[in-house]
């Protein structure tokens, strides 16, 4: 089982990117997604987070420019970031809580699942 992150890159200020995680891997369900960054010498932060039933919860630093989704069928999470400013430079993660999958027989409930980072740069 591993999530897949894309959609990072270099944009200018004022822009805009869309990232996408894709789970792949014999997965029952996933209980909440989220997408957490890392900027330069800062500690790892929550971004944004959707559960299964589509509840979100966004930072403050965030609200009203990033909006999180996901497609349940596909096991696949997006988050639309407009607006983009310089410090929303980071590593993006994306992650999966409450993970039910099975791996060859073995059969795993609750996992935390982490993706690997995409980088996101905003600058001029």
């Amino acid at each position: 089982v591993q999530l897949q992150a894309s959609g990072g890159g270099l944009v200018q200020p004022g822009g805009s990117l869309r990232l996408s995680c894709a789970a792949s891997g014999r997965i029952f369900s996933i209980n909440a997604m989220g997408w957490y960054r890392q900027g330069p010498g800062k500690e790892r932060e929550l971004v944004a987070r959707i559960t299964s039933g589509g509840s979100t919860n966004y930072a403050d630093s965030v609200k009203g420019r990033f909006t999180i989704s996901r497609d349940n069928a596909k096991n696949t999470l997006y988050m639309q970031m407009n607006s983009l400013k310089p410090e929303d430079t980071a590593v993006y993660y994306c992650n999966g809580e409450g993970v039910e999958y099975k791996v060859g027989t073995s059969y795993y409930v609750g996992r935390s699942v982490w993706g690997q980072g995409t980088q996101v740069t905003v600058s001029s």
